[in-house]
């Protein structure tokens, strides 16, 4: 027996150490070889060391449509069950909570998600077809004031549900939002089948029955509010700039119960005092944000208007939309990077401050209209991710960050509403249908231009736009 072979049976050492002795058995068999000079320095490792594991891969286009997928099931497997409508909120963990309060601006995000769905694939034509129907027929017999649907509708048996003392009736921003989808149903399914034919000409017939001119009190404004027992005490004029341009828009747009040029004049621009000569981190904001005159307003003001009318090219005797947005969207992600109160994980992947669940000072969950002068670490992901036509990398680097914290952040019917990394990255593990509509549909008009295309096509909408004097873009 040679001398390393003499080595290497002495020192054998049992199973259960054998590890341990690798580094000895080196330097001893190196040692016999030959050189005095050798000098052999370990590297320590230690034993329990476990590698971390990889960060989940997928592409920019597995993710929007994971997002669309995720965020649909709300409007489809989470619907309110008699009527089909959207439900106002979601809690995983308290099911039956509100399960009959539908929301009425919801719904008409839910009819162009359902839209979405049939072109994605999640549900077949047919079934997207029954689905309205039954939503449509619901809407037919529910409670109108002066055509408009109340805020809260119960789902059971259509009735308003009060959203506020006063707010017992007609709610017309609601409302338009309701219309915007409906509009869109009609364009989607007018030279369909018969019964998607039918489908169509209800859903005309349901939004022509709004009367807008009445919510005027024959002023040069829209109001909000009108109230069987209350009238219009809750005296909430429609002004800019806020969500509320698709009001006047569809006001304009109606054929039986139109709106002048010098309603929406005189009432959304106040004249032409909408505009705002306020400048940050070099865009300027172009319109008066209400409270937030200097970094801009919640982000829902670029989203709510804008989910079939088309923000590209429309400009008004005043102002250009499409920079409206950019630049407002441009401020909100400018804020979150800079970080102003250091708040942990903000920056170039965290990002999007908006109207959503938020985080009470004692921990519970309540709500909060976020925006960068009312920013208390709150973000949430809707704001970023129905951004996405306006700022497209921004946003999925945001949504890249959500899919990375997917454990946190993804539950049953897409991402929670809220969360901050801030309070050991608490989270608000719900969702509201104003918050979950947005996503699907603005991912679905950065993709493809589906709900733009069909909103814009509608010659109704061409008439009031061109009443009013606007510049837009024709599908």
């Amino acid at each position: 027996m040679d001398w390393t072979n003499l080595v290497l049976h002495t020192l054998k050492p049992p199973k259960m150490i054998k590890h341990n002795c690798f580094f000895l058995l080196t330097l001893i068999i190196v040692s016999c070889g030959g050189s005095d000079e050798f000098t052999y320095t370990p590297i320590a490792v230690p034993d329990d060391e476990v590698p971390p594991p990889p960060e989940p891969v997928i592409s920019d286009t597995e993710l929007l449509d994971l997002t669309q997928r995720e965020t649909f099931k709300y409007f489809w497997d989470f619907a309110e069950s008699n009527s089909g409508g959207a439900r106002e909120r979601y809690h995983p963990n308290e099911p039956s909570r509100d399960a009959q309060v539908v929301t009425s601006g919801g719904t008409g995000f839910g009819l162009m998600s359902i839209l979405v769905g049939i072109e994605r694939g999640y549900i077949s034509r047919v079934e997207g077809e029954q689905r309205l129907t039954q939503l449509l027929d619901f809407l037919q017999n529910a409670d109108r004031f002066h055509g408009a649907w109340s805020h809260w509708i119960n789902g059971a048996t259509g009735n308003v549900i009060p959203f506020s003392p006063m707010d017992n009736g007609g709610d017309l921003v609601e409302t338009a939002f309701l219309v915007q989808g409906l509009i869109c149903v009609k364009e989607y399914f007018k030279n369909g089948s018969e019964s998607e034919k039918t489908l169509a000409q209800q859903a005309d017939d349901l939004w022509k029955g709004v009367e807008w001119d009445w919510f005027t009190q024959n002023q040069n404004t829209l109001y909000w509010h009108w109230s069987p027992n209350f009238g219009f005490d809750i005296n909430l004029q429609l002004k800019g700039y806020n969500e509320v341009l698709i009001t006047y828009i569809l006001a304009a747009a109606s054929p039986d119960y139109g709106i002048s040029k010098e309603v929406y004049t005189s009432g959304w621009t106040s004249d032409g005092d909408i505009t705002s000569s306020n400048t940050q981190y070099g865009f300027p904001l172009l319109v008066r944000h209400p409270g937030a005159q200097q970094f801009g307003g919640p982000l829902f003001w670029a989203h709510y208007s804008y989910l079939g009318l088309n923000p590209k090219g429309l400009a008004d005797d005043f102002v250009n939309y499409w920079n409206v947005n950019l630049n407002h969207t441009n401020i909100n992600y400018a804020y979150c990077v800079e970080n102003p109160k250091n708040f942990e994980d903000y920056g170039e992947e965290c990002w999007g401050l908006t109207a959503s669940y938020s985080r009470n000072t004692d921990g519970g969950i309540g709500y909060n209209a976020h925006h960068p002068a009312n920013d208390i670490g709150v973000i949430s992901p809707t704001a970023a991710v129905a951004s996405i036509p306006y700022t497209p990398n921004e946003s999925l680097s945001a949504l890249h960050y959500f899919y990375r914290h997917k454990d946190k952040l993804l539950g049953p019917a897409g991402f929670y509403d809220a969360f901050s990394p801030e309070h050991d990255f608490w989270v608000a593990e719900a969702y509201l249908a104003i918050d979950q509509g947005p996503q699907i549909i603005m991912i679905e008009n950065y993709r493809s231009g589906l709900l733009w295309n069909l909103f814009m096509q509608n010659e109704d909408v061409q008439r009031g736009l061109d009443l009013l004097g606007f510049q837009y873009t024709k599908p």
